[in-house]
């Protein structure tokens, strides 16, 4: 991907959607290299990402299809999973927001830069484990600036690492991971929400391999399954080109 993108680590930047690690047979690898990129490389943790620091901080079991063995035995796991807890869940350059899933209907992408940093003080700080362990859970749906607690940081760790579709209400329907096809009436994709607040932006994100590639001038949605044996792909924001290469499938199945 990146010989056919010409990618220049001297000069060029390139923006990572999230889950380096779990989607496909080198993980080690795969985060190694990303991290060794330093400036020239900016990824949004995923909800894989946020699997793997679970499992290294004997939160979370691991999972029977997860192929993330050789991070958990590797002599520089530490600074790996330390490395990866201080990823952002929300980029923001200029009029593009990099995201791993979406935004919830109600979030200007200013102010999902301010909750995504409320759960960055969480995940970079001495308590982080708290958070860890009460992460996981798909309540609440819907958001409310009444939240507080596990509660408001579950909903945007939620929205921003696992949303695709809400109902009419704008809550989020988790459950759901199908082609946009399948979705039953009052399911919504979340880009295609009425009145979504972030649509003054360009949303960059994966998550969605069912969905496939989406490019429209709010939205560059990336995930093509590379991990289901289809492709992987990338676009050049200067100028929308976009880049694809087949993929092998591998075992991991996980969403």
């Amino acid at each position: 991907m990146l010989k056919a993108a010409r990618f220049d680590p001297a000069k060029d930047r390139i923006w990572f959607v999230g889950d380096l690690v779990n989607r496909g047979p080198d993980s080690l690898r795969c985060l190694r290299f990303v991290k060794a990129l330093g400036d020239a490389a900016v990824t949004v943790l995923g909800n894989h990402d946020l699997h793997l620091i679970c499992i290294a901080e004997g939160i979370e079991r691991r999972r029977k299809r997860d192929t993330m063995e050789d991070v958990l035995a590797a002599p520089d796991r530490e600074e790996l999973i330390n490395w990866l807890r201080n990823r952002p869940l929300l980029h923001v350059e200029g009029k593009y927001a990099l995201v791993h899933a979406g935004l919830m209907p109600e979030w200007t992408v200013a102010h999902a830069k301010e909750l995504a940093g409320e759960v960055e003080g969480w995940l970079r700080g001495p308590d982080y484990r708290q958070l860890l362990a009460r992460m996981y859970g798909d309540e609440p749906t819907a958001w409310s600036e009444s939240l507080s607690g596990i509660d408001r940081l579950r909903v945007i760790v939620n929205g921003m690492t696992r949303l695709r579709v809400c109902d009419r209400g704008g809550s989020m329907i988790l459950k759901f991971k199908a082609d946009p096809g399948e979705a039953t009436e009052g399911m919504t994709p979340w880009f295609d929400m009425p009145g979504r607040q972030s649509a003054d932006h360009t949303i960059v994100c994966g998550h969605w391999s069912a969905l496939g590639v989406r490019i429209r001038p709010d939205l560059l949605s990336l995930d093509s399954g590379c991990v289901w044996g289809r492709s992987l792909t990338a676009a050049r924001l200067e100028d929308r080109a976009v880049f694809e290469v087949s993929c092998k499938p591998t075992p991991a199945a996980a969403s």
